[in-house]
């Protein structure tokens, strides 16, 4: 039976590398002479310097990357208003939460690429999210993992059909929301009447007029209730997640409330009460719409900041995601395929298992040559060595 590799042996050929290497870096730094700093040098690169300046702890460099992006959201606010031109006074509050949403989103996502697993990956797959060699050989690749991964996320079906199915009702219904609230809130989508009350209303982005169209016939209508229709998505996915989230054992037993629950019910009120808003508009002449409003205010703006630390920042890791299933899905039409070091029984692409054991040695776990096992013989091998090591002449 073949055995992995005794720990003991990697890691002290890894801690003769790292010394090395940090002996090396000292040697070089003390042997530095004239042409690296003195009078005949340039002298480091603005670049270079600029690196040096940077906060060196992960919450500092989180917290720079979150102030710029946040930064930059204002800036396109304001210039995609047209200087504020076009902004609307009374949808400052989700203007302001969508600006702690860039900060959060940046903030966590720096957090979460700097740890050594996730930094491998997010590398690896972005790199062949961004290959032209990839693109040349599979062409099909990019689009297929968009739509399957990311978009239809097939991978759900495998598990239960009606999650997959509510799954897409939240997804769809998501999107439709954003794609029209964030324009909106920022300024950047405008709709202006001629006569000031319609029926004849245009739709202009960023000052430029894109369409015209009649508020009574089916676009007008479109236009005008898209909220209501991705409210009509998610309140049945949401409402099928939660009743699986109190029903189901397995959903009980791992579940917490502020995590787990908490978005549901989130998204169940941002549906329910913009829903009522219409229903107060049209059929109770606008009675309680004042209240229902600060109600769906709040609930809005509650969930775009929730949304950085909390279960919906999958939302912002998927896209990462999609690129690291390109990475393998590439390396399978090259054959590059790990078999088992014991039965031969194929693992995962060569490179994936690699990325595996790299991230294992940057953890320093030791047992970095197990990821080189299927997990049969994983379980055979343990059983061997505790019969055989632990439990010596057991029968």
């Amino acid at each position: 039976m073949t055995e992995p590799p005794e720990p003991a042996a990697a890691e002290q050929s890894d801690s003769g590398a790292r010394t090395g290497t940090s002996g090396g870096t000292e040697g070089r730094r003390s042997g530095q002479g004239p042409s690296a700093d003195g009078p005949s040098s340039a002298g480091p690169s603005v670049a270079a310097r600029a690196a040096r300046r940077l906060p060196r702890s992960v919450s500092g460099r989180a917290t720079l990357a979150g102030a710029v992006v946040s930064g930059l959201l204002i800036l396109a606010i304001v210039f995609g208003s047209r200087l504020l031109h076009d902004f609307d006074s009374a949808l400052l509050p989700y203007a302001v939460a969508t600006v702690f949403l860039a900060f959060g989103v940046a903030y966590r996502y720096t957090v979460w690429v700097s740890a050594p697993g996730a930094r491998r990956l997010f590398k690896n797959g972005w790199r062949s999210l961004f290959s032209k060699e990839n693109f040349r050989r599979t062409p099909t690749a990019l689009p297929k993992m968009i739509a399957t991964y990311l978009g239809f996320q097939k991978f759900l079906g495998a598990r239960s059909h009606a999650r997959w199915a509510a799954h897409q009702l939240i997804f769809w219904g998501c999107i439709l929301a954003a794609l029209i609230t964030f324009p909106l809130t920022w300024g950047w989508f405008t709709f202006t009447s001629g006569s000031g009350s319609g029926p004849g209303y245009e739709m202009r982005i960023w000052g430029v007029k894109i369409l015209g169209f009649d508020s009574l016939n089916f676009i007008g209508w479109l236009m005008f209730h898209g909220l209501d229709i991705a409210a009509v998505l998610v309140i049945p996915g949401a409402s099928y997640f939660l009743w699986r989230r109190m029903k189901d054992r397995g959903a009980i037993t791992g579940q917490r409330f502020a995590y787990d629950m908490v978005p549901l019910l989130a998204l169940i009120i941002i549906s329910v009460t913009g829903l009522l808003l219409t229903f107060s508009s049209i059929f109770l002449h606008g009675g309680g719409y004042e209240f229902l409003a600060i109600l769906h205010m709040v609930s809005v703006v509650f969930t775009l900041i929730y949304i950085p630390f909390g279960k919906f920042f999958h939302i912002v890791q998927r896209p990462a995601a999609v690129g690291m299933q390109l990475f393998k899905y590439t390396d399978r039409q090259d054959d590059k395929v790990f078999p088992c070091r014991r039965c031969g029984e194929a693992i995962d692409t060569g490179p994936y298992v690699e990325n595996l054991r790299g991230t294992m040695q940057d953890l320093e776990l030791g047992f970095d040559a197990w990821a080189e096992y299927c997990p049969r013989c994983k379980r055979v091998l343990r059983g061997n060595a505790y019969l055989t090591q632990v439990k010596k002449g057991f029968k």
